[in-house]
């Protein structure tokens, strides 16, 4: 591997024999839409060593986030970052920047690539609209879902966090939507983001054993065979890395997300009912 890598990145190299190494390092992955994000990073990669500047993916979710990470440590690559506009963000950019770059040089770039479109809602719709709304609405304006990272909604309105390049015109088209029509519709700076309001809804739940596949069951309201499968479609993550053991052992605090589902932490595991089943309070985030 880190031949192959080595020869990847040699100036030197025939641009024959660098094509034949990405489909060295690319064949232990089946899926073609992992191996076509692992080739563009790794043609990101390449760019920012010719050009010595920066180069960046558009918005990853939390899977390809954790795609992404397993494949820099296997290539022993490091000058790369991942962020998604604040701390903890759901879905990150993936910048690529050249040895030379210190941290602060890369941190200057972040408002070049990522920039807030404020929604404000009128008096009436306050409080009205959840996350699922302001998403149905971008999809609904066609606008691509990676061009739009993480949606912080609060009763006001919503911080969209958007690649620089779509803002001016997801801003113009967000304008056309009736739900919007009384909105202000503003493009404004990383550091005017506000701090999302973390609204969590509590649950009890009750599980056989401390399985993932038992808690997905629950949480995702389905069957277990049902669960099991959903888990095996690697749309399951567990502190935010995806997680595809039906039998993983969950902790307390763990944070679990399941796609199209919503993102669920483990707050404390109660008494056992008669039957030897396993009561656990679990928050929601709505």
């Amino acid at each position: 591997s880190g031949t192959v890598i080595g020869v990847l990145f040699d100036d030197n190299c025939e641009e024959s024999l660098i094509e034949e190494c990405k489909q060295k390092i690319l064949s232990d992955y089946k899926k073609q839409e992992d191996k076509m994000l692992l080739a563009q990073i790794l043609d990101k990669i390449e760019f920012s060593k010719q050009r010595e500047k920066l180069e960046y993916t558009d918005f990853l979710d939390m899977y390809q986030v954790a795609l992404a990470k397993t494949f820099m440590k296997k290539i022993e690559f490091e000058n790369y970052i991942l962020y998604g506009g604040f701390e903890n963000a759901e879905r990150n950019v993936l910048i690529i920047y050249p040895e030379k770059y210190k941290m602060s040089m890369v941190e200057k770039n972040y408002s070049k690539i990522i920039k807030v479109i404020r929604i404000s809602l009128g008096d009436e719709e306050k409080g009205k609209y959840s996350h699922r709304n302001y998403l149905g609405g971008i999809v609904k304006l066609g606008m691509k879902r990676e061009k739009v990272g993480d949606i912080l909604v609060s009763d006001d309105g919503a911080d969209i966090l958007v690649k620089d390049e779509s803002t001016e015109t997801l801003k113009q088209e967000l304008g056309t939507l009736t739900r919007f029509e009384n909105a202000k519709i503003d493009i404004v700076g990383l550091q005017e983001l506000k701090e999302q309001e973390i609204k969590v809804e509590e649950l009890n739940i009750i599980v056989p054993s401390l399985r993932l596949d038992n808690f997905v069951s629950d949480l995702a309201r389905t069957s277990r065979s049902k669960a099991v499968q959903i888990i095996d479609s690697e749309r399951v993550f567990i502190n935010g890395q995806n997680e595809t053991k039906a039998s993983k052992q969950v902790k307390l605090g763990d944070v679990i997300t399941i796609r199209g589902k919503g993102r669920f932490i483990v707050k404390e595991f109660g008494g056992n009912t008669r039957s030897g089943r396993t009561v656990v309070k679990v928050e929601k985030y709505v």
